[in-house]
């Protein structure tokens, strides 16, 4: 089912980095997040309400949409 709140999220296993794009198009990377905590939102059947309860105010983040913009994804 879509989610009202998150476009779209991936996860760099080696990094720990769990990126996630919101529906306003802006792009979040949290990092330092479990594989198991992906396994667990990607199963989840509402995208948004995992995040606000898992990975909100639990994991360090940068925003990256400034790169985004210019072209430049990490």
């Amino acid at each position: 089912m879509p989610s009202s709140v998150i476009r779209s999220f991936s996860y760099d296993q080696r990094k720990q980095e769990l990126v996630i794009v919101f529906q306003s198009r802006r792009r979040y990377v949290y990092r330092k997040v479990p594989e198991a905590t992906f396994a667990a939102m990607k199963a989840s059947g509402s995208k948004g309400v995992f995040f606000n309860r898992h990975i909100r105010d639990y994991f360090a983040f940068s925003r990256q949409d400034d790169e985004m913009s210019a072209g430049i994804l990490s």
